[in-house]
């Protein structure tokens, strides 16, 4: 990493990876080099180690019981398509949020347009949280199933899953899928505890993997309830010519970003030395000052929680005379600060915070592997563009 390059994009992916996730990747690729779980010999054998081994890493992450329901993706939107269009059945009651991302919102749309399906949508309050009174009016004895952002990509809200799931199973029967992309190895989170059905992540965000990996756990029980979105080859039971039953072959046809998923037990594995209590320190204290420090000065909008402890490392402003678009550049051409600009693919909480006509806002998004420097920079250079500009 140079020293002139301040990233500050870490909800998009995560960079850099740790040094760990770079050796793996290239000493599985000069290495071994083959496909698991098609051959016999000591090689392939190697790769079906590292899938495994990958499965557990994940299970131990999120302290789930049966690995094999770990399912892996090509990335966070693909997990959470299999989850949405195998559980989802023609004229199904779904409830989402305003908060969630265009993962759940268009294959949602595509589901009521081509099947019927009806869809709820639950609001949020200024600072992003859902409000639970409004999901309690959704939900109904027909709710099939209902998605809910934990970490939101525009305000950093933080949802409080428990109450979510509380009322979920007070006031209906419906399954509950959280889509973790932006909270997965940023924040505690164990569905076995909480009760959820379905989780999905990318594994390149949070996680610290590279990118072309995704993760979908599905609660035991479940088994007879998900329909595979993909079919084809899997080296088991060759000689038929209908999927196979078991789990997890069953979703997971095709060869697998084996290289990508030896980099991504690296990436837990650093997770885990680290420790998810010095993680999440690391990640509130900087938050907490980027927060302040934004909200300090002339001209400048902030969004989502005052409190850092209520978000993920995610914060999303504007700056008055000035467009998101026009902002991000500047940070970038100006003081080399790395930010994404724009929509965020989450046009319902934009809306709700009336920054989707200006074309959204300029989300500052922190990492493990920023600092407090990075953090002051970026305060300091929003207010001389401010200043300019106001």
């Amino acid at each position: 990493m140079t020293s002139s390059r301040i990233y500050l994009d870490n909800a998009a992916t995560t960079w850099p990876k740790p040094e760990a996730v770079y050796q793996a990747v290239d000493e599985y690729q000069r290495r071994i080099g083959c496909s698991p779980g098609r051959s016999t010999y000591a090689d392939a054998l190697a790769a079906d180690r590292v899938v495994l081994e990958a499965r557990l890493a994940v299970a131990r992450w999120l302290r789930v019981g049966q690995a094999d329901h770990v399912l892996f993706a090509f990335n966070g939107t693909d997990a959470l398509n299999t989850a949405l269009r195998g559980m989802i059945r023609p004229g199904d009651h779904v409830v989402t949020t305003i908060a969630d991302h265009n993962s759940v919102l268009r294959p949602l749309r595509w589901l009521a347009e081509q099947y019927g399906v009806r869809v709820d949508y639950v609001a949020c309050d200024s600072e992003g949280f859902v409000e639970l009174d409004a999901l309690r009016s959704k939900l109904n004895r027909a709710t099939r199933l209902v998605a809910v952002n934990h970490g939101s990509n525009v305000t950093g809200t933080l949802q409080r899953l428990e109450a979510i799931v509380d009322v979920v199973r007070r006031h209906s029967s419906a399954m509950v899928l959280v889509d973790a992309a932006q909270s997965l190895g940023h924040v505690p989170l164990f569905p076995e505890e909480i009760g959820i059905d379905l989780l999905a992540a990318p594994g390149h965000k949070g996680l610290l993997g590279p990118a072309g990996t995704g993760i979908l756990y599905v609660r035991p029980g479940l088994e007879e309830e998900l329909v595979p979105l993909r079919f084809g080859g899997t080296g088991s039971r060759s000689d038929e010519d209908r999927q196979p039953d078991e789990w997890p072959d069953r979703y997971e046809p095709g060869n697998p970003n084996t290289p990508a998923l030896a980099g991504l037990i690296k990436g837990i594995e650093y997770l885990e030395q680290r420790g998810l209590d010095d993680l999440r320190a690391h990640e509130v204290t900087l938050t907490q000052r980027l927060i302040d420090g934004l909200h300090a000065i002339p001209g400048v909008e902030v969004y989502g929680p005052k409190n850092a402890a209520d978000r993920v490392g995610v914060v999303s402003i504007n700056v008055k005379g000035l467009s998101p678009h026009e902002l991000a550049a500047i940070l970038d051409g100006q003081f080399h600060i790395q930010v994404r600009a724009g929509i965020h693919c989450a046009p319902l909480i934009h809306r709700r915070l009336g920054t989707l006509e200006r074309g959204g806002a300029v989300r500052f998004s922190l990492g493990p592997f920023n600092t407090l420097e990075h953090v002051e920079a970026a305060i300091a250079a929003v207010g001389q563009i401010a200043q300019h500009f106001t």
